[in-house]
């Protein structure tokens, strides 16, 4: 009896540092700042920020005009001009990226812009973003999925210039996920788009993040675009203390 108990015993204890050590692991997913913040001629420009966004979980930053939210994508994106100083750690499941090129990092931006190509049709702007040597019938099974995945299944073959604004934003945030992103940033991705449109468009680029299990971290003006991501998980950047958490109840974003 006294041995069954001791195998029982030490059954639940590697259990237990077996569960401990899946847990540890599962927090060191998704995207982390550690004390981060940029100088411009020893100058910070805002705070040292501490955040944690787990995969598919969506942080909003918030702030006035100039107090750095840019140059803090950029920064975690790598394409940060060399004039400016970063400081603190920049993780992406677990491995510090700072030292990392842009293009070997694995963030996808997506901006308030399209940037889709012009020349190209929406189907090739889709295609762009899959590996050059996946074979020619994947990368086209992959596109026709994608097609019927932003609802444009009969629009592959055309130009940017001919479909409609939202659908621009749909094909546009495609193409990001087609890359296979460990993280995502978004820059003010729905301010050119109306209201109506804009709650819908939104709806669905933050169901896709969260499918598939991106961390996201969003710059935004606007605290309803914010509150639709997360309200649990927006930040207001300030040069002053350290970024603020916005309660649930605040009905001024802006008031830090």
């Amino acid at each position: 009896m006294k041995q069954l108990r001791s195998l029982t015993s030490k059954k639940q204890s590697r259990q237990k540092t077996s569960n401990k050590r899946g847990s540890s692991a599962s927090a060191a997913l998704g995207l982390a700042l550690r004390e981060v913040t940029v100088s411009w001629r020893n100058t910070p420009l805002f705070a040292p920020l501490t955040l944690d966004i787990a995969p598919g979980a969506i942080a909003s930053l918030m702030g006035s005009s100039g107090a750095g939210k840019s140059t803090l994508l950029a920064a975690i994106l790598g394409t940060l001009d060399s004039s400016f100083h970063i400081s603190g750690k920049i993780l992406l499941n677990a491995r510090e990226v700072a030292e990392v090129a842009p293009h070997m990092r694995g963030i996808g931006l997506l901006f308030q812009d399209d940037l889709l190509f012009p020349h190209m049709t929406v189907a090739e702007n889709l295609a762009f973003a899959l590996p050059h040597g996946l074979p020619k019938a994947d990368k086209k099974r992959q596109v026709v999925q994608a097609l019927e995945q932003v609802e444009m299944p009969d629009l592959g073959d055309r130009k940017p210039f001919a479909i409609s604004g939202g659908q621009r934003m749909r094909v546009t945030l495609m193409r990001t996920l087609l890359a296979q992103p460990k993280a995502l940033l978004l820059d003010e991705p729905f301010s050119k788009l109306d209201q109506d449109l804009r709650a819908r468009i939104r709806t669905w680029v933050f169901a896709h993040i969260r499918e598939r299990a991106i961390p996201a971290l969003m710059v935004s003006h606007d605290l309803a675009d914010a509150k639709a991501a997360d309200p649990d998980r927006i930040y207001h950047l300030t040069s002053q203390n350290q970024p603020k958490k916005v309660r649930r109840t605040t009905a001024r974003g802006h008031s830090g």
